[in-house]
């Protein structure tokens, strides 16, 4: 995929800001976005504000989360890949700006990219702290360790766990309440590798170090312990397999529906 353009993403996101003629939001809009020069110095001094503590207060963490975009603009690239993400695939979302501040499914899934940064330049305890953070604040604990691509919705984000050695690609949607989860105290390789374009239903548990293959649709409230094929919806507890999804890419559809069957849960 082509690099996206942040300045003209920045452009239109900035015109948005400008449609609101709610004088009680304004002020959010104005220290959300319009008096920052650029995406990057927005989002910093969002997650800055939201984040900070006794211990992080508001410049030193958006200063921080700053210098982790700087040192790997890619970052930046995928927290706006995400946020057109949202906007394409969610119906509640009419702009750029109404995921950017006030999604908190976006924000956590942000701020654990900062983590990941963290934790890759061995500042372990720091993405710890990072991650009790967002957990306290919006109820979604992304351990910093994870693997996440980009174009990636947490739709509602609500109880959402991802643990430390799972893999998530490109192009997937995750619902509230879906853990990502290992099977108990086994140590190592041990959570859940969800392939591109997977959608997995609210409430779901994949648990183990198992594969979700590209294209599959794991129903609401499922319990996944084994591999699942690509292109294939399960549902169930245990889940099993029951159609396939309507489309190559479930994550893009957003539906949770599944076939008609004569499968008994």
């Amino acid at each position: 995929m082509n690099a996206l353009d942040l300045k003209k993403i920045w452009q239109d996101m900035l015109r948005q800001s400008d449609v609101c003629c709610d004088p009680l939001i304004q002020g959010v809009f104005t220290t959300g976005i319009t008096e920052h020069r650029s995406f990057d110095a927005a989002l910093a001094a969002l997650l800055g504000t939201k984040l900070s503590d006794r211990a992080l207060s508001v410049p030193a963490l958006s200063s921080l989360i700053m210098a982790c975009l700087k040192d790997t603009p890619r970052i930046a690239e995928d927290a706006a890949a995400d946020m057109l993400a949202v906007y394409e695939r969610d119906p509640a979302c009419t702009d750029y700006v109404t995921p950017f501040l006030f999604f908190k499914g976006y924000h956590a899934l942000q701020a654990y990219r900062v983590a990941n940064w963290l934790w890759r330049h061995d500042r372990k305890h720091l993405a710890q702290h990072l991650q009790s953070l967002v957990s306290e604040r919006f109820g979604i604990d992304i351990h910093p360790a994870a693997t996440i691509g980009r174009r990636v919705i947490f739709d509602h984000g609500t109880g959402i766990v991802i643990g430390e050695t799972a893999v998530i690609a490109d192009d997937v949607s995750i619902f509230q309440n879906v853990t990502l989860g290992g099977t108990g105290k086994t140590s190592g390789n041990r959570h859940p590798k969800i392939a591109r374009g997977v959608l997995i239903g609210a409430g779901a548990k994949v648990i183990g170090n198992i594969s979700v293959g590209e294209g599959a649709k794991i129903g609401a409230g499922s319990v996944v312990l084994n591999d699942v094929a690509p292109h294939v919806t399960v549902v169930g507890n245990p889940a099993r397999p029951v159609g396939k999804p309507n489309t190559s890419d479930p994550a893009l559809s957003m539906d949770q529906s599944f076939p008609d069957t004569d499968f008994v849960i």
